[in-house]
């Protein structure tokens, strides 16, 4: 069951949610996991995003740590004497090159060498770190964690697994990012060579280093699968953004949320504008809630909302032709270039010529974007109102109850004088907490109640 509690909100078990991403670098991990924080905050649960990248970049380099038995132990950085790299203001490197020694922001492609033991225990051990850093932020009060990171090894998910077994009422879910569109693979390579990792460096060296390190991760990569599915670990996969989706053993109301959304997500780009309807004479009286009708006021702006739109559309059309040349131009470059590297386990084939050509024209046409506007309103005479000045043969115009205000219950109609005179407890109380009071009588809603009943508009906005 779940309720709504004094400034989150609760399920009855009061269980807390572990998220471990997995996948290989650039198949859009980090992006899923910002759009899924976004989403599960907006339902009001405690959720944040612990990412290991960023740990590991202020690790330092393998040359900084020594053994201390089994396990590794920092002694800082060794003085070469060489002048600072222009990149970076740290010795032994040179700003045109992805090695940099001693810069604790950057890592050349063979720190994630498989072979490279030292390098492979930092890795492992920072990863543990944050861990443990999500841990006590759950411990605290939280309630959705999640390890962005590549968690692509079986080694690595079973020690996670078996820190896990350590703690009371907190469950872990795997999400696993897969893509075998070479098209994404290569555009998400390209958006790499921006991170933080490559800060200063040549782009074309950047790709090469980037993609040398994304082979060194295919080498070790095992997908969830049996060996998880052994422990009755539970688990989703996403594969091609969205187009398949796996879930296996799903049973918790938080990890049923995840999923939910998951299934829905879009990464296509859109425009969306949201707008108040114009003035009601309700408005102008200083009501709240009812059903009244615009003012002269709200005419005028239903008017000029409708000349703005129009105009916006316009524009729009232009920028989404852009967006497609540039969109085929990219995957022109790339057919022609060095292929995508994608691994065993997620099915890539090296295509020939004929291939090639046909998953070309596939592309483009998946790809392209298709300009269209949609106008919703709630069902109350204002909104619709401040909508009919769109032309109906160019908007598709659609009236949704769940966007109706919130409602008032004894409260509809009042101003908010009348309800301190009236119900000064209620108006007391509305005031120590706005987004949790529910007002008296039938119907009477809070802001959470309205979060939770627009949650399907959120998810039919995510499917446009």
């Amino acid at each position: 069951m779940l309720t709504i509690g004094h400034g989150e909100v609760r399920t009855d078990s009061d269980h807390k949610l572990v998220v471990v991403m997995v996948g290989l670098p650039a198949r859009g991990k980090s992006y899923i996991v910002k759009k899924l924080k976004r989403y599960l905050s907006w339902l009001g649960f405690q959720t944040k995003i612990f990412n290991v990248g960023d740990r590991r970049r202020l690790a330092g380099s393998a040359d900084e740590y020594e053994t201390a038995g089994e396990d590794l132990q920092r002694v800082g950085r060794k003085d070469s004497g060489e002048a600072p790299c222009s990149g970076c203001s740290s010795p032994g490197a040179d700003a045109q090159t992805a090695e940099c020694a001693q810069c604790e922001t950057r890592h050349s492609s063979a720190f994630f060498d498989p072979d490279n033991k030292k390098a492979r225990q930092i890795r492992e051990q920072v990863a543990l770190e944050v861990f443990e850093d999500l841990l006590r932020w759950l411990q605290a009060g939280g309630q959705i964690a999640i390890h962005d990171a590549t968690n692509s090894t079986i080694e690595r998910r079973h020690a996670l697994i078996s820190r896990l077994k350590c703690e009371t009422d907190v469950n872990l879910m795997f999400v696993e990012s897969i893509c075998t569109d070479r098209d994404i693979i290569n555009r998400n390579i390209k958006l790499k060579t921006h991170s933080p990792d490559y800060v200063g460096i040549d782009p074309e060296v950047a790709e090469a280093d980037f993609r040398a390190r994304l082979r060194n991760y295919e080498r070790a990569y095992r997908s969830v699968g049996a060996a998880e599915e052994k422990l009755d670990v539970q688990y989703c996969k996403i594969i091609d953004v969205g187009k398949k989706v796996i879930a296996y053993n799903i049973q918790g109301f938080l990890e049923s949320q995840v999923v939910f959304y998951l299934m829905n997500m879009n990464l296509e780009p859109r425009v969306i504008y949201i707008t108040r309807h114009g003035e009601s004479e309700d408005n102008a009286a200083g009501r709240i809630g009812g059903d009244a009708s615009l003012s002269a006021n709200g005419s005028k702006y239903a008017r000029a909302l409708a000349r703005f739109i129009d105009r916006r559309r316009l524009e729009f059309a232009v920028e989404v032709e852009e967006y497609n040349r540039l969109v085929a131009q990219t995957i022109c470059s790339t057919a022609s270039s060095t292929p995508g590297t994608c691994s065993e386990a997620e099915g890539a084939v090296s295509p020939d010529s004929a291939a090639d050509a046909l998953r070309l024209e596939q592309s483009l046409l998946r790809r392209r974007v298709q300009p269209g506007f949609e106008v919703w309103t709630s069902m109350l005479k204002r909104t619709m109102e401040t909508a009919e000045f769109f032309d109906a043969q160019r908007y598709r115009i659609k009236n949704i109850r769940s966007l109706n205000e919130i409602y008032a219950g004894k409260c509809e109609g009042m101003t908010y004088q009348e309800i301190a005179q009236k119900f000064p407890d209620e108006f007391e109380a509305r005031q120590l907490d706005k987004f949790y009071y529910r007002y008296p009588g039938i119907g009477g809603e809070s802001y959470a109640d309205v979060v939770m009943r627009l949650q399907q508009v959120i998810v039919e906005l995510e499917r446009i």
